[in-house]
């Protein structure tokens, strides 16, 4: 990984004419440099993902757009250096292939772990603030569901929607993180095996282990286990030196990195064009978010299934003038 962070980093890509109005207001102050999946790309999985499922124009931009959506959200401020809301510093290299490795696969669980525990509680306070969106009777409370003024991603308490819009958009950005960082479905470069060309896995499947909505009703220790029985053995994420599971900036020499390495934050990244690996990347990370929307909406319907609130709940979230639109 380059020392600088200029080099490092590339700048958010702002959707150009496609900003709507409502995205333009979105406040999370000045655009930040990328993490992973460029700003432009995280919008393009989201918008796929959630506009298939009927999401309506303002709410979607809210959520999707590529500088100041929910989705995004992560890779600014505070946040953006915490290795867990991007999926870093996963990083493992069997013995085989190039020697001795400092880090073991425990090591390598133990941040997939952390970055799943920060979707599973950001889920659980998605769900938590929907109850806020209708009444007991199931209608939509207005106050609670207005997008204006514009929502502001500050992680504050603020309308139950732009709760729920930014709890699932810190939850969902390390997920599709995940793919851009890892080896899960991309595959390796021509030659040897190492530390400069990791294995890929390939994968086409989406993973076990980000099973959010089932692992939000498990004991800790419970999902944990399941998780952990889920992690191939050669799954790497890069080494990015932000904060790490135990609290401290990782060191990344003589690791597998996300810089030049690994990542496929844009489709010119050197992994991202070998063996269409941005695609594959790309194409699973719009199917898990489709895949975590649906398991949204069932989850609403277990929590709340008196007087048709789970209904109302999901209208409000995916349209922009609910009290009028959701009965």
């Amino acid at each position: 990984m380059n020392s600088t962070s200029a080099s490092r980093r590339r700048r958010l890509r702002g959707p150009g004419a496609a900003c709507l109005a409502l995205s333009c207001s979105v406040v999370l102050g000045a655009a930040a440099p990328a993490h992973a999946f460029s700003g432009e790309n995280h919008e393009k999985i989201t918008r796929a993902a959630l506009g298939a499922a009927g999401w309506h124009p303002n709410s979607l931009t809210a959520m999707a757009n590529g500088s100041s959506g929910a989705i995004v959200a992560n890779d600014h401020g505070q946040y953006f250096d915490i290795g867990k809301l991007h999926c870093d510093n996963a990083d493992y290299l069997d013995p085989r292939y190039d020697g001795h490795y400092p880090r073991t696969r425990g090591q390598a669980d133990a941040e997939i772990i952390d970055c799943i525990d920060s979707s599973v509680h950001n889920f659980k306070r998605a769900v938590a603030a929907a109850d806020r969106l209708v009444d007991a009777n199931g209608h939509v409370v207005a106050a609670q569901t207005s997008m204006s003024p514009a929502c502001t991603w500050n992680d504050q308490p603020g309308r139950a929607k732009c709760e729920v819009l930014e709890d699932l958009g810190r939850g969902w950005h390390q997920i599709e993180d995940f793919y851009a960082h890892s080896n899960w479905a991309d595959r390796a470069g021509p030659g040897a095996i190492g530390v400069k060309n990791p294995p890929g896995l390939g994968r086409t499947d989406l993973p076990a282990f980000f099973s959010i909505s089932r692992y939000s009703s498990m004991s800790k220790a419970d999902w944990i286990k399941d998780a952990t029985g889920h992690i191939p053995h050669d799954l790497a994420t890069g080494c990015y030196p932000d904060r790490d599971h135990s609290g401290t900036a990782s060191n990344c020499a003589g690791r597998v990195t996300h810089d030049g390495v690994l990542n496929k934050d844009t489709k010119d990244s050197p992994r991202s064009v070998i063996d269409h690996n941005f695609d594959r990347a790309y194409d699973l990370a719009v199917k898990d978010i489709a895949r975590q929307w649906r398991n949204f909406e069932d989850e609403l319907q277990r929590k709340y299934p008196n007087n048709g609130r789970a209904k109302a709940m999901i209208c409000a979230i995916t349209h922009d003038h609910p009290d009028k639109t959701c009965s």
